[in-house]
């Protein structure tokens, strides 16, 4: 009988196991999509649209699980990240390298849509956003981002 307990210990370890592989391959799977450099397409604050001028200097740069944010000339975000697509939403952590929040944790979600991907992130050391919404008042940042030509 003891056998037998520990053979259905082994399957269910190695089951354990072949899930997380999944889950790491799926994760591998999202931030391979998210390689490259990509344009903002539409971006809020706090509920309030990033103007015209802005948005058209806006540039993300994706290398492995780093990514940095710019616009024009001026650093906003350079973190190391990670990814979890078993959730409901998506999502992802920031952790800020470099820029205005250094130090700081970003958590957030995303969405793939073809060829543009869409985050939503709360303010440093905040709650996950549970939605895309970003309406004023929630300190939610929402970016939609299109793949660069």
């Amino acid at each position: 009988m003891k056998t037998l307990s520990r053979i259905g210990f082994v399957c269910i370890v190695v089951l354990a196991g072949s899930a997380a592989g999944e889950e790491s391959d799926a994760a591998k799977a999202d931030i391979a999509k998210m390689q490259g450099a990509w344009k903002m397409v539409s971006g809020s604050a706090d509920g309030v649209a990033m103007p015209a001028e802005l948005l058209a200097t806006a540039k993300r740069v994706c290398k492995g699980n780093e990514t940095t944010v710019t616009l024009g000339e001026t650093l906003i975000l350079q973190a190391t990240f990670t990814v979890d697509p078993t959730k409901v939403p998506k999502t992802i952590d920031y952790k800020a390298t470099d820029g205005p929040t250094k130090g700081k944790t970003h958590l957030g979600i995303y969405e793939f849509d073809g060829e543009t991907v869409k985050y939503c992130f709360a303010a440093p050391d905040a709650e996950r956003p549970s939605d895309f919404a970003g309406k004023s008042g929630s300190k939610h940042t929402v970016s939609i981002w299109q793949r660069g030509k």
